[in-house]
Parts: C-alpha cells; sequence; structure tokens
C-alpha cells in the first residue's frame, strides 16, 4: 500500500486547529511557496502543490471529517484525487494575497482538469474521473512540461449484505477507449457502502503513457434480518411477556450462523444482549465487530378470560 504524507504535517497544524487557524497556516505557506515567488524552483513547486492538496481536504468541513476518522491511508481508499480538488477554488484567495486570479491548476499542473461525460453505470460506460494524483502533480511548470496520463474513470458495483461481510469476487463490464471492457474485481470482506476499490491501471490510456485507474464505490444492500452499525451486526428478537419476567435461552442468527443467548430474568424491552467477537471482520486488521440482540418484549393486545383472571390476579400481589 502506498505511503501517504499527514496532511496536518505538511501544513505544520495540530489535529485540534480552527478552520481559521488552517486557512490562517495555508495562506501563509501559500505565499511563501507560490511559483510566482519561486521562479523555476522545483522543490518550491513540489511543497506547493502538497500545500494544496493539504487545504483542499482540511479546509473542508466533510472531507476533514473523513479524513480524521479514516486516516491518511483510509481516506485515499474513498477518495479519488478528483474527489479531493472537487469544489476547491482559491482563485479568489490567491487574488487577495496578490496573485493573477486564473486557473492555478491550469498553470502550475500543466493544464485544466478535465471532467468525463456520464453515461450508464454498471455494464455501461464508467465515469469519467478526472486526473489522477499523478496527473495534478505530475510534470514541471508550465505546459511545455505536461505529459497527460490516461483519464481516471469511476462506477457503482452493488453488492449483497453477505458479500460485504464475507468478501467476494465480482466480474464487471464498462466501456474504455470505446471498447467493452470486463474484469474480476475482488471485494474485500468488511466492506461498507461508499467505500471505493481503486483498480490501477484500468482507466483510459493516455496518449502517450499509462493508462489511468478506474475506482469502483461499493454499494451495499440492506439485509431482511441483519443491520450493520460499523463493523457490529444488530438483530431485533421478540419474546412474550412471560419469557422477559422469567428469563429464558434464545437462539439467535448472526452472519456466522446461529448462537444461543441467556435472556435475564426481568430484562426490559429494548435491551441489547451483546455476542463478542460474531460481528463482521475489520475491513483493515485482524478480529471482529460484536453481534447485538435487541430484546423486544411482547404485549398482548388481547387476552382471554382466563389469561385476565391471571392478570388481575398477579396484580392483586403488586405486580
Amino acid at each position: 500500500m502506498a505511503a501517504y504524507e499527514d496532511y496536518y504535517k505538511i501544513l505544520g497544524v495540530s489535529k485540534n486547529a480552527t478552520e481559521t487557524e488552517i486557512k490562517k497556516t495555508y495562506r501563509k505557506l501559500a505565499m511563501q511557496y507560490h511559483p510566482d515567488r519561486n521562479p523555476g524552483d522545483k522543490s518550491a513547486e513540489e511543497k506547493f502543490k502538497k500545500i494544496n492538496e493539504a487545504y483542499a481536504v482540511l479546509g473542508d468541513k466533510d472531507k476533514r471529517v473523513q479524513y480524521d476518522q479514516f486516516g491518511s491511508a483510509g481516506f485515499h481508499q474513498r477518495y479519488s484525487q478528483e474527489d479531493i480538488f472537487r469544489g476547491f477554488d482559491v482563485g479568489d484567495l490567491f487574488k487577495d494575497m496578490g496573485f493573477g486570479s486564473e486557473d492555478i491548476f491550469s498553470r502550475i499542473f500543466g493544464g485544466a482538469r478535465r471532467g468525463g461525460s456520464y453515461g450508464p453505470g454498471f455494464g455501461g460506460r464508467a465515469r469519467g474521473a478526472g486526473h489522477r494524483g499523478e496527473d495534478l502533480f505530475g510534470g514541471g511548470y508550465g505546459q511545455e512540461a505536461y505529459a497527460p496520463q490516461g483519464r481516471d474513470l469511476s462506477m457503482d458495483l452493488t453488492i449483497d449484505f453477505m458479500e460485504a461481510v464475507n468478501g467476494c469476487e465480482k466480474k464487471i463490464a464498462y466501456i474504455v477507449d470505446g471498447a467493452r471492457n470486463e474484469i474480476t474485481v475482488k471485494i474485500p470482506r468488511g466492506i461498507s457502502s461508499g467505500q471505493k476499490l481503486r483498480l490501477g491501471g484500468k482507466g483510459e490510456r493516455g496518449p502517450a503513457s499509462a493508462p489511468g485507474d478506474l475506482y469502483v464505490t461499493i454499494q451495499v444492500q440492506e439485509h431482511p434480518v441483519f443491520k450493520r452499525e460499523g463493523d457490529d451486526i444488530l438483530v431485533e428478537k421478540e419474546i412474550k411477556l412471560s419469557a422477559a419476567i422469567m428469563g429464558t435461552a434464545l437462539e439467535v442468527p448472526t452472519v456466522t450462523g446461529t448462537s444461543t443467548i441467556k435472556v435475564p430474568p426481568g430484562i426490559q424491552s429494548h435491551t441489547r444482549l451483546r455476542l463478542k467477537g460474531l460481528g463482521v471482520h475489520h475491513f483493515k486488521g485482524s478480529g471482529r465487530g460484536d453481534a447485538y440482540v435487541k430484546i423486544i418484549v411482547q404485549i398482548p393486545r388481547h387476552l382471554t378470560a382466563q389469561q385476565k383472571k391471571m392478570i388481575e390476579k398477579i396484580a392483586e400481589e403488586g405486580l
């Protein structure tokens, strides 16, 4: 797996930095390393590019939350380079800093970012995902150093709930460079809806360089019994009022089979009982989440005459 630099370290701010602190630090660094102030300085240009990428993420509330939650490696599995720079416009900011307001990317990264037309999803034309990170950050200063790589593509892939839990392989078909392409995608166990898989070199071919990548966004179907909460699994189980009062043993379904759980006497409705280690495999690392059984106590809507007498007698006893 590729190593990614920490965006907080690139900007030199703490993980608890405020939006104002991040923006202030970015402005300072952007002015310091801006190519107009460092003509011909390749190291300053590379630093400037990294600063912009870091700010494109940390300066965006939603992206920053995702970055903090999943870490650098996990974030890059979910976000393509186009995702990182989507909605990122610092033209006015650079203008305020005394630089031109033209598209900085077209000047520094050797041409404006390209988008792609959207067509049918699975089994159709994959969506253009703009340039890869190497496209945006490759080449030198100015148009003469620009060597475009193939465009990245993206598509959605829907899988079954248990396929996401256990992992699977799926054959997908999409249109690339005007031709139908079929490949097999290996889906890691524990994957969640919204996560992206990067298939290197499966995008469009560049005119004079390597092809782009294909990003597959996973969509997981709901399950009729199980509900997923992170790597934990929740299942509901109804029990009778008498079982809630006296206690009982239940056989419950899990993603690994079935398991028996003891229900203690006097349990309250909507109480959760834990089955340790019977949840979903962690997407990263070893181990699994837990399974939780949510107990629903059935309250009878209708009573027979005999049942009503028994309840009345219980009520006389103070219950």
